[in-house]
C-alpha cells in the first residue's frame, strides 16, 4: 500500500509505548513537565514537547544571563574610560569609550528579542517569534556602525584640531582596563552564544573582542604622545575605526547567514545519517534545516516500503522525528514527509 503522508510532533504530545498522539496539546513550563514526566521516566528517554520547552527556557535563561552581566561589566568599564577622556582629553580613548558604550547598548534590543521569543506562537506569526532575535542581529551591526563613524569623526577632527594628551598613565591604565573588561566580556558571550545557537549573541561577543583589541591600541596612542608625536593619539583613532569596520564585516557574516537561513553542512549531514539509521527508512528525498532563534525547525521527505500500510508509515515517521530530536542539538521540532520507494525514485543525500 503506497503511503504519501505528513507527520509532524513540533510542539505536540505523544506517547511512546501506545503511540498515542494528542495534536491538540499546549502545556507549558511546570504543566508540561508534570505533563510528560510520566512518559520520560517510563521510555527511558524522553523527546516529547516539553522537554524542548525546557531545553529553549533554559537557553532564553542563559542567553539573559550572559548579556546582563555582560552590560554591567561594559557599563562600568566605559564609565571609568569617559571619566579618565574627561581628564586627559584622549580622543583615541574617547574613540575606544564610544565602542564600549555601544557594546554596552546592544545588549538592550537582544534582551527585547529573548523577551519576544518566549511569547506563543499566534495565527498571524505561526512559528513563535524567535526570529526577532535576528532582527535584534541588525540593531547590532547598526550599533557598530555608529560606533565607527563616531570614532573616525573624533579622530578627524583631533588631526585638525591637535590638541595636548594629558595624564598619558592613567591613559594607558584605562585602557588596559578596557581590554581586559572587554575580553572577559567576548569569551563569555561567544561561548554562550555557541551553546544556545544565537548568531546575534555570538556577534556581539566578536563585538566586544574588537574593543579589546583597540583598547590595546590606545596604548600605542599614549607612547606615541609621550614621545611627543601629537599627531599619535588621532591616528590611532582611526586605526581603531579600521577595526571597527573589521568586526563589522565579521558581525554582517554571521548575522547576514542566520537571515539567510545557513545552517552548519555538519549539522545537515548528521540529521541526514540520523534519518538513514532510523529503521524502515531506504532513503532521504530531501532535509531541510533552518533557524528560528537559537532553535532549529527541520523538515524531511523519506522514502518508505510502498508495501507499508498507513498505520506502519505513521510509525517509521514518528521513529524518524523521534531520532531527530534525540541527536540534534538545537532541533525543537521535526516536520516528516513519507513516500513510497516504488512511486518515487530516491536519491540518497549525506
Amino acid at each position: 500500500m503506497g503511503v504519501d503522508q505528513r507527520h509532524d510532533h513540533g510542539g505536540r504530545g505523544h506517547d511512546n509505548g501506545g503511540h498515542r498522539h494528542d495534536h491538540e496539546h499546549r502545556a507549558v513550563g511546570r504543566w508540561a513537565r508534570l505533563g510528560h514526566g510520566i512518559s520520560g521516566l517510563v521510555g527511558g528517554h524522553s523527546h516529547d514537547s516539553a522537554d524542548q520547552i525546557d531545553d529553549a527556557l533554559e537557553a532564553d535563561a542563559a542567553g539573559r544571563r550572559a548579556l546582563l552581566i555582560s552590560l554591567a561589566g561594559l557599563g562600568a568599564t566605559a564609565v571609568g574610560q569617559a571619566v579618565v577622556v574627561a581628564l586627559s582629553g584622549s580622543v583615541a580613548l574617547l574613540g575606544d569609550t564610544l565602542h564600549n558604550v555601544a557594546d554596552a547598548l546592544t545588549a538592550v534590543p537582544l534582551l527585547i528579542a529573548f523577551a519576544l521569543a518566549r511569547r506563543p506562537a499566534t495565527t498571524r506569526f505561526t512559528y513563535g517569534f524567535g526570529r526577532a532575535e535576528d532582527l535584534a542581529g541588525l540593531a547590532v551591526l547598526a550599533m557598530i556602525m555608529l560606533s565607527c563613524a563616531l570614532a573616525a569623526w573624533a579622530s578627524i577632527d583631533r588631526l585638525v584640531h591637535p590638541e595636548q594628551v594629558d595624564r598619558l598613565g592613567v591613559v594607558a591604565a584605562a585602557a588596559v582596563v578596557g581590554f581586559v573588561g572587554n575580553e572577559i566580556v567576548a569569551r563569555y558571550r561567544i561561548r554562550v552564544g555557541h551553546q544556545i545557537g544565537s548568531a546575534a549573541l555570538v556577534a556581539d561577543g566578536l563585538h566586544a573582542r574588537t574593543d579589546g583589541f583597540t583598547s590595546l591600541a590606545v596604548l600605542l596612542g599614549a607612547a606615541g604622545a609621550a614621545a611627543g608625536w601629537r599627531w599619535a593619539d588621532p591616528v590611532v583613532g582611526l586605526a581603531i575605526t579600521v577595526a571597527i569596520l573589521g568586526v563589522l564585516r565579521s558581525a554582517a557574516r554571521v548575522v547576514g547567514a542566520r537571515l539567510m537561513d545557513a545552517v552548519d553542512p555538519d549539522t545537515v549531514a548528521e540529521a541526514t545519517d540520523t534519518l538513514l539509521h532510523t529503521a524502515g527508512v531506504e532513503a532521504v528525498r530531501e532535509l531541510r534545516l533552518r533557524w528560528i532563534g537559537h532553535t532549529l525547525r527541520a523538515e524531511a521527505d523519506i522514502t518508505v516500503d510502498a508495501d507499508l500500510t498507513l498505520t506502519e508509515a505513521h510509525d517509521v515517521a514518528h521513529a524518524a522525528e523521534a531520532h531527530l530530536l534525540r541527536h540534534i542539538r538545537r532541533l525543537s521540532a521535526a516536520t516528516i514527509h513519507t513516500s513510497p520507494a516504488r512511486h518515487h525514485p530516491a536519491v540518497t543525500t549525506g
